[in-house]
């Protein structure tokens, strides 16, 4: 059955990291800058692209785990503080927009569509990027995963956006690139695409069965619905 997404939204929720942008460039420098100020080993951005997209506490409890078999609270701490001062400074030197991503932004904006970036990136690296590469225009609100106690796949922040423009559960849609997103939007009770060039911590998108399935945004402006995958 063929799903009319555009036609029946009035809220989409996009992700950020691996959605609309490729990101993983800048978050390898800074882990690896991180890492060697703690006078430990480097790690890949092969690694890296499959390791990020939980938050970035996760993210380095993955290098830990990876460099060391364990996770020391102590110095799970010292990386995190050290990753974040670094990325924070500077989150925008390499990453760019995924093809059709402006192009989609530019069409939903004009259709009067309310768009939200939600992710579990911190909010100040998210706005930074979305500012710097000409993005945050398209926004009204982007909630990063530092602004609640819990992150996708938690509900909450999904919860919190159609709370605050009231919209109900079936005029909103979620566009990402994980199971992260894909569980969030389930326990949201709304409509979900990913996209398939995402990270998704190395796994196959399609595990998490998602609804549906793109090779690019601007697949939607072609046809007004879009197949189930």
């Amino acid at each position: 059955m063929d799903f009319p997404i555009l036609a029946e939204k009035t809220l989409i929720l996009f992700d950020l990291d691996g959605t609309l942008v490729d990101s993983a460039s800048d978050l390898y420098r800074a882990m690896n800058l991180s890492l060697a100020r703690l006078h430990l080993p480097s790690v890949t951005e092969a690694q890296v692209r499959v390791w990020v997209g939980k938050g970035s506490k996760v993210f380095c409890e993955s290098v830990l785990a990876y460099l060391k078999g364990t996770v020391d609270a102590v110095l799970l701490e010292q990386l995190l503080a050290t990753f974040l001062d670094i990325y924070n400074a500077e989150p925008c030197i390499d990453t760019q927009p995924f093809a059709g991503v402006q192009e989609f932004l530019h069409a939903m904006q004009q259709q009067g569509k309310i768009l939200l970036c939600v992710t579990n990136k911190p909010e100040i690296p998210a706005r930074k990027i979305l500012q710097q590469l000409g993005l945050i225009h398209y926004f009204a609100d982007v909630v990063g995963g530092d602004r609640f106690a819990v992150r996708k796949p938690d509900p909450k922040p999904l919860l919190f956006c159609m709370e605050k423009y009231q919209v109900q559960p079936a005029a909103t849609l979620m566009v990402g690139d994980s199971s992260n997103d894909v569980e969030a939007a389930r326990r949201a009770g709304v409509d979900c695409i990913v996209l398939s060039y995402g990270y998704n911590h190395g796994e196959d998108i399609r595990l998490c069965q998602p609804q549906w399935i793109l090779d690019q945004l601007t697949e939607l402006l072609d046809e007004a619905t879009v197949s189930p995958s």
